[in-house]
């Protein structure tokens, strides 16, 4: 029995999927696997027994990557579940920023116990008007998963569309609409566009690439979205740029305890994957990669070691390595093995920065002798008979 732990609600139409082999754990001490979504584990103590951690949901700052894999537990995430949530949430928020819907469904409501309303609504919403999106030049900063369908969506409502990502894989450039033009540089974007959407990752390049140089190259008037990581943003750089009118919009879903006070900024309280359905996909997408890797040892979407995949084991027997990436590794394991008199009849390595993973599958299964070999190898971090 494999013994999972959920440390918050996880969607039944994920935990639906798992067999007769799995149970819940008592508590995460005891657990093989976790299941999380929101809940913080930087002080969580590691348990000795634990494999793996699956985070129901793209962002894992709430989880400590490298401690995890100096403990040879494998953490998931599932990029693109929640993708069309997201996707939908930053159209919204194109829309509410074109058009200061917001600010009209604000002012009814301040003026609904007065009588008249209907007279008061034609004399005042003229104050409320905005812009059309047709026409408008968009800017996406990073075309993954998000992204590039929310590219595409713009492009079908009649809006001129750049795009910008220097790591962007074939399979997405493949489902990217042939009339988005493709930018290399991002100040291409800042000089050209009437409304910025950011959809990269949080990394230590791109923390706060919004700041005030980037603001200062953009238009007057510009509308900024940003769905993706509040830190992409310097808070600093934008409140003045709301202030002086060069940002008209921010459209944010991280509020924080500074934008959510700024006046120009619409505020959502990170809603883009609140979705059923985005739960769901979410859910079913972390309960399947905990399942392919504890049955066979399979390592897909994960955020601290390289992803491997061997299949379903057709072999006597496999065996899994969770390594630091350092040299003859791979070496001293088959030595290992052929001292034992084991012949391996295929194997994967894949190394991911100071982490690495390997998998052997051989004619024969492997012994406890073996296995405890394994382990005093250096650098070895988790040793796993599969089978």
């Amino acid at each position: 029995m494999y013994p999972i732990h959920y440390l918050n609600s996880i969607s039944p139409k994920g935990t639906a999927l798992l067999t007769q082999q799995y149970c819940t754990a008592n508590g995460a001490e005891d657990a093989q696997a976790i299941l999380v979504r929101s809940a913080s584990m930087h002080e969580m103590e590691i348990p000795e027994n634990l494999l793996a951690v699956a985070r129901a949901g793209a962002g894992v700052n709430n989880i400590p990557l490298d401690r995890f894999a100096d403990a040879g537990v494998v953490v998931f995430n599932t990029p693109g579940a929640n993708a069309g949530s997201v996707m939908e949430m930053a159209l919204c928020g194109m829309l509410l920023g074109s058009r200061d819907v917001i600010g009209g469904i604000n002012w009814v409501q301040s003026i609904k116990d007065t009588g008249d309303v209907a007279k008061k609504v034609e004399k005042g919403k003229a104050r409320f008007a905005g812009n059309e999106i047709a026409n408008k030049r968009l800017g996406v900063i990073g075309l993954g998963a998000v992204g590039g369908p929310f590219a595409n969506t713009a492009r079908r409502l009649g809006m001129e569309v750049y795009g910008c990502d220097p790591y962007i894989s074939v399979e997405a450039a493949w489902h990217l609409d042939e009339h988005i033009v493709h930018i290399n540089n991002r100040d291409d974007i800042y000089a050209n566009c009437d409304i910025i959407s950011l959809h990269a990752p949080l990394l230590d390049s791109t923390r706060k690439m919004i700041n005030k140089d980037a603001f200062d190259k953009m238009r007057d008037g510009v509308i900024l979205l940003n769905f993706a990581r509040d830190a992409l943003v310097d808070d600093d750089a934008l409140e003045e740029a709301l202030k002086s009118g060069k940002v008209k919009c921010y459209v944010t879903d991280f509020p924080n305890d500074r934008t959510a006070q700024m006046e120009g900024v619409i505020a959502i309280p990170h809603l883009g994957a609140s979705t059923e359905e985005a739960e769901d996909n979410c859910a079913k997408m972390a309960v399947r990669q905990v399942m392919d890797y504890l049955e066979n040892g399979n390592i897909q979407n994960s955020v601290n070691y390289p992803n491997c995949n061997m299949g379903v084991c057709t072999k006597a027997g496999r065996i899994a390595i969770a390594h630091r990436n350092i040299p003859n590794s791979l070496s001293r394991f088959t030595t290992a093995m052929a001292a034992d008199g084991i012949n391996i009849s295929d194997m994967v390595n894949r190394s991911r920065g100071a982490y690495a993973y390997t998998m052997l599958d051989m004619d024969q299964p492997a012994s406890d002798a073996l296995v405890a070999h394994l382990e005093r190898i250096e650098g070895v971090l988790r040793v796993r008979k599969i089978r």
